[in-house]
């Protein structure tokens, strides 16, 4: 009986030892506390309706059709935006502050986004709602420019233990995805959707060309699929060096490459980041990538009622 008493003991004290060792820091307005309020109007020639979009960053309210920067130092940018497409202002809004206890938490969620010209439905397309780490550069000109205007990942040398944060999930239901471009008929994405969160530390350089190279150095991802209730706290740990031999390792989330994700170069162009290797376990990143999206398969797919919640978004150390 004393045996077990002192082992229950040690593990107690072990347990105490290593939450006193840890710490949690929330990425700035990680708390998704405070948000810009955008008002925008949108072109009389498809409805000239007031569209609100909202950013992650200091209490603020803009009034007009002006393209967004990144305020107060935020980190984040998201799939919110303004575009103007030869003259007509359209936007779409897909990310959300939601009142959470005291705060506010950020809502993301799969839509049809419908554009009437002159009262008639001409364009519908699908639009999933993601944040991450960058920013976005308006005015979009058009649904093939989307990702030339992408800027994802933000400068970042330290080494974290895991990612942490709140989050909940409400699914879709259906059995497949749906692929709407808006250009093209309807079709039929095979396989259920689900929500994502990617975290990858990369060490990033750039030729004479204008061409982002990386090097991945720390990986994590999980991919929900099924409704939830609010679970607090979840950790999932980054991974360092090359995973591809850990029994954790998800290649559609982890794969070098996944994602096809757009930085912006030196010369100010938005390029896509050509991961070629996996770094050393011990080597340090230049940039780390964190995103949260409410459907998987790219631009256009996904099941329209996916919805995924987070909140106090952070590293641990």
């Amino acid at each position: 009986m004393k045996n077990r008493y002192y082992v229950s003991l040690i593990c107690v004290l072990m347990a105490i030892s290593l939450s006193a060792q840890e710490k949690f820091e929330l990425f700035k307005y990680g708390d998704m506390d405070h948000w810009v309020t955008r008002r925008i109007e949108e072109s009389g020639i498809i409805g000239g309706n007031v569209k609100y979009l909202y950013e992650l960053g200091p209490d603020k309210n803009f009034d007009g059709n002006i393209p967004y920067v990144n305020q107060g130092g935020s980190p984040w940018g998201n799939s919110n935006v303004m575009a103007k497409v030869v003259g007509i202002v359209k936007t779409n809004t897909s990310v959300y502050p939601e009142k959470r206890n005291n705060g506010k938490c950020a809502r993301l969620e799969t839509h049809i986004e419908s554009v009437k010209v002159l009262g008639m439905v001409n364009i519908t397309v699908l639009a999933s709602g993601s944040m991450f780490l960058g920013d976005m550069k308006e005015p979009i000109t058009g649904t093939k420019d989307g990702e030339k205007a992408l800027n994802c990942g933000v400068p970042f040398t330290k080494r974290p233990a895991a990612i942490r944060y709140d989050y909940k999930v409400k699914m879709s239901g259906e059995p497949n995805r749906i692929r709407q471009t808006g250009f093209s008929k309807k079709s039929v994405v095979k396989g259920k959707d689900a929500a994502i969160m990617v975290c990858f530390l990369q060490k990033r350089t750039e030729d004479a060309d204008g061409n982002i190279i990386a090097k991945r150095v720390g990986t994590a991802a999980v991919k929900y699929t099924g409704t939830s209730d609010w679970v607090n706290g979840a950790t999932y740990e980054i991974m360092y060096g090359d995973i591809t031999s850990d029994s954790r390792y998800v290649p559609e989330l982890m794969e070098l490459g996944t994602g096809g994700y757009h930085a912006r170069n030196s010369k100010g162009e938005s390029v896509m980041i050509k991961e070629d290797g996996w770094a050393d376990k011990n080597e340090t990143p230049t940039h780390i990538l964190v995103q949260f999206t409410s459907s998987i398969g790219g631009a256009f797919i996904g099941s329209p009622g996916n919805t995924l919640w987070i909140d106090n978004v952070g590293l641990v150390y």
